[in-house]
C-alpha cells in the first residue's frame, strides 16, 4: 500500500486519483500518515471539500484523531473552513470532542477569531462551558485576545 501517493493526492485535492486508489485498496480510507493524520483530517485541513465528501461516503471515520488528539472538525474550526465544517457536522462529527490539551473545536474557533465557525458550532449546541486543560473556555480566550465579535456571540 503506497500511502505517500495516496496522501499526496488527498492533499492536492486530486479526486480522480483518490477515487482510483481507494478502488484499488479501500484500506486507504482510514490509513494514518507519520503524523497520525487520516485522509479525512488531511483533506479537511486543506479545505478539499470534494475529497472530504468522497472519503465520508466511503466509510472514513468522521471522529478520527491525529497524534495530538485533533479531529478534522478541530482543524477546520481554527482555519475557518466553514463549508468543510458543515460537511463534517452533517456527517455526524462529535462537536464537543477534546484534543490532548482538552480543547474543543469551539475553543479553537474562539482562539483564532472565527466568528462564522463559532455561530455554526453554537447553533449545533456546542458546549460553551467546556474548559481546556488550562482551565479556560472559548469565551475566556475570545476576551483575552480582544475578539469582540466572538465574545458577543459567546456571551448571548
Amino acid at each position: 500500500m503506497n500511502t505517500d501517493r495516496f496522501f499526496d493526492a488527498v492533499k492536492m485535492g486530486s479526486i480522480n486519483e483518490v477515487h482510483n486508489l481507494v478502488k484499488e485498496n479501500n484500506q486507504y480510507i482510514n490509513a494514518k500518515d507519520q503524523r497520525g493524520f487520516t485522509p479525512l483530517i488531511l483533506a479537511s485541513y486543506y479545505n478539499r471539500d470534494e475529497v472530504v465528501k468522497f472519503l465520508l461516503e466511503n466509510g472514513a471515520d468522521v471522529n478520527a484523531v491525529d497524534a495530538a488528539g485533533n479531529t478534522a472538525l478541530i482543524g477546520v474550526s481554527f482555519k475557518g473552513f466553514y463549508s468543510t465544517a458543515q460537511i463534517l457536522i452533517d456527517n455526524g462529527t462529535e462537536i464537543n470532542l477534546k484534543n490532548s490539551n482538552g480543547a474543543t473545536a469551539l475553543i479553537y474557533a474562539a482562539m483564532f477569531n472565527q466568528p462564522e465557525i463559532i455561530k455554526l458550532l453554537v447553533h449545533q449546541n456546542a458546549d460553551e462551558t467546556i474548559m481546556d486543560d488550562a482551565g479556560k473556555t472559548a469565551l475566556d480566550y475570545a476576551k483575552m485576545k480582544g475578539f469582540e465579535d466572538v465574545s458577543k456571540i459567546l456571551s448571548n
